[in-house]
């Protein structure tokens, strides 16, 4: 009887004990689970405060550079260089990778043969690498750029500012041009720009549907003219002309005046119209931003290509070959291909200095480039100022268009991510 009594005792023990390791087990499971909850939530929350600082960091940057970089903008001074040795920057945005490959072997093993060697041989020389080997653009950068990007820190961000050639890019206003008389040309020229970025039929289509919903809302004006418009008088000179009439009597008349809306003031006008339009969900920047080469190292695109901040003229000297041809269609659409490779192998030794010379250098041409004037030009006023600040994970990326004219510096837009 004692044994199986002390077994019985012995059994309610060990459940009991059982038991009571089941329930601290139950409850370190929820104390972890809380724990690991808890710590979750302070990761979380500090993270969200992290980032919100990186934030307000990176936008006081972005925002500081930006003014930073339209102030320096009255002092840049763009100009033009000789590359007569160098391949032209025109074609490579339809290079395929290892084509763009070989052509920078090409350069590098050119201009290692030409650097002078220490001691005066060529023997024990290693290859050159391709890493470092850049095609110059029209500035001596890459294209679109007009100087070397600058870089700097602001607090805990860095910075970079880009300022990019906008008459270097295809104006897209051109597409949207209602007059007949230039219709044809401009419809070609922009086909041919879409058929450069390898963009099919019927996506062509579909863009210029788009589009034709942008011209609803204001056609592209290309000639302007002089306006005499009315605007109300000033209120101190109403108040002078302006009676309270008798009982009875008739109201007084309100006064206007006539004011004059110079061109210049109508370019203005509709180049800001036409960047809020163009940087709206009414463009389909999806497809246009496409890339049309697969590539590690380089970003091409329509996007890359385009203007869009209402700009109306392409620099003959910094255009690429696609948008020079899309240019010159407006004087001739048989020789815009003719005429934009003379004028790539003219450039490549000495810019143009106007349209005149470039009439007088392609005189064979010079009727069809007389005749598309309107639309080239050979000095840019039209610039893009990209400023990306970067804080911790927060990034921040602002455009501003602008129409520099001497040491005028007049802003069309800004346009912040």
């Amino acid at each position: 009887m004692c044994n199986r009594f002390c077994r019985q005792e012995s059994d309610r023990l060990r459940k009991r004990h059982g038991v009571i390791l089941l329930i601290t087990l139950v409850i370190l499971v929820i104390l972890s689970t809380l724990g690991y909850t808890l710590s979750a939530q302070v990761a979380a929350r500090r993270h969200r405060d992290r980032f919100i600082i990186d934030y307000a960091q990176a936008q006081y940057a972005c925002t500081s550079a930006m003014k930073y970089a339209l102030a320096s903008l009255v002092d840049l001074q763009p100009s033009v260089i000789s590359r007569p040795n160098e391949p032209d920057f025109s074609d490579l945005f339809v290079m395929t990778e290892p084509q763009y490959q070989e052509l920078l072997a090409q350069v590098a093993a050119e201009r290692e043969a030409d650097a002078p060697h220490p001691n005066g041989t060529q023997e024990n020389r290693r290859p050159a690498s391709t890493a470092s080997v850049t095609i110059p653009g029209p500035y001596g950068p890459r294209w679109p750029l007009v100087t070397e990007p600058i870089e700097f820190e602001i607090g805990s961000a860095k910075v970079t500012v880009e300022i990019e050639d906008d008459n270097a890019k295809y104006p897209l206003g051109w597409a949207l041009i209602s007059d007949e008389k230039l219709k044809a040309e401009a419809n070609t020229g922009f086909v041919t720009f879409c058929e450069w970025m390898g963009y099919l039929p019927d996506e062509i289509k579909g863009v210029r549907g788009d589009l034709a919903e942008v011209a609803k809302v204001r056609p592209f004006q290309v000639e302007f003219k002089a306006l005499s418009v009315a605007a109300p008088a000033p209120a101190s000179l109403r108040a002078r002309v302006t009676r309270t009439p008798a009982t009875g009597a008739k109201p007084a008349v309100q006064r206007t005046l006539r004011t004059t809306v110079t061109v210049t003031e109508q370019i203005d006008q509709q180049s800001a119209a036409f960047a809020r339009l163009f940087h709206s969900s009414l463009i389909d920047t999806e497809l246009f931003a496409r890339p049309s080469v697969v590539s590690t190292t380089r970003d091409e695109s329509a996007m890359k290509y385009l203007g869009l901040w209402g700009t109306r003229q392409v620099n003959i000297n910094t255009a690429p070959r696609h948008i020079l041809e899309a240019a010159l269609a407006f004087g001739s659409i048989a020789d815009a291909p003719k005429i934009a490779d003379a004028i790539i192998q003219r450039r490549r030794t000495k810019p143009f200095s106007d349209i005149e010379e470039a009439k007088k250098d392609i005189f064979r041409y010079a009727n069809a480039i007389e005749k598309c004037q309107p639309f080239i030009t050979t000095t840019s006023t039209t610039f893009t100022v990209r400023v990306t600040a970067t804080s911790g994970v927060a990034r921040k990326v602002a455009m501003a268009g602008v129409n520099r004219e001497g040491r005028r510096v007049k802003r069309i837009a800004v346009i912040s991510d």
